[in-house]
């Protein structure tokens, strides 16, 4: 499956067009994980665990999209976009979306 976040993928032209297709996952601070970064908020550097959870939000995301292109008989997903939202105190929307097609 090819992803591209531009409109199309150099080389290859678009046989089909398939429409919109999108993923996401909602997540949660631990709490745990959360102390910890209030503590390194205070002395500055990486929140490594928020680093981590948002990767991991990501990649759950983009797989999800990309089953849901392929079982439109997609081969690449072009525009790719990612949102997020907070839907709950502690909690967190990452939504990824893009347009499926059929390039050759």
């Amino acid at each position: 499956m090819i992803l591209t976040n531009i409109e199309t993928v150099p080389g290859k032209n678009i046989i089909e067009h398939y429409g919109l297709v999108s993923g996401s996952t909602v997540r949660a601070k631990h709490i745990g994980k959360d102390f910890l970064a209030g503590l390194k908020n205070i002395t500055g550097g990486e929140l490594k665990a928020y680093t981590e959870l948002l990767k991991e939000s990501r990649d759950e995301a983009i797989k999800r999209m990309v089953e849901q292109a392929k079982q439109l008989g997609a081969n690449a997903v072009i525009n790719i976009r990612f949102s997020t939202s907070a839907v709950a105190q502690g909690a967190a929307e990452l939504y990824v979306y893009g347009t499926a097609v059929k390039v050759k």
